[in-house]
């Protein structure tokens, strides 16, 4: 199955961060990385002091079901040393699945497609610069297109 995984850092070296969760990605079994985006630095989000972020993409190709590749993330996360003390706070590193194929989950631990990611320029951009044509199912759009109804607003 195809997926697309944003990566976020704020703490530490972050462009060494992303770097080094894109190869627990690749040594994960089950999962190939094929594409990553260039890195963007960008603003935080939220009321939350803290400093600039590093975003990228990846395209990845994943024998996973979603539970199974949340739980690598997870672990990546974990190992790269991420504190989840505030909600939307600084971290080392941040992995989320934004789209597993054009599937759709809404259970209490996992929301794919990535519920914000349409509202976040800090995803779309990156994941715009791999996969532009990357559908949406639930909006029914492009990244792409995606990415310029946000540049709109």
């Amino acid at each position: 199955m195809k997926a697309y995984i944003g990566l976020g850092s704020n703490l530490g070296n972050r462009e060494e961060n992303i770097r080094k969760a894109v190869e627990l990605l690749e040594k994960s079994p089950g999962i190939r990385v094929v594409k990553l985006s260039p890195f963007y630095e960008t603003e935080p989000v939220g009321d939350i002091p803290q400093g600039k972020f590093i975003n990228a993409a990846a395209e990845i190709y994943t024998t996973l079901f979603p539970p199974g590749l949340l739980a690598v993330c997870r672990n990546i996360e974990d190992a790269l040393g991420r504190v989840r003390t505030v909600k939307w706070g600084p971290r080392t590193i941040d992995l989320d699945i934004l789209l597993y194929g054009e599937e759709v989950i809404r259970t209490s631990e996992l929301t794919i497609p990535h519920p914000l990611m349409h509202e976040r320029e800090f995803v779309l951009r990156p994941l715009s610069d791999i996969a532009p044509d990357a559908y949406h199912p639930v909006l029914g759009k492009t990244a792409q297109e995606l990415l310029k109804e946000l540049w709109k607003l």
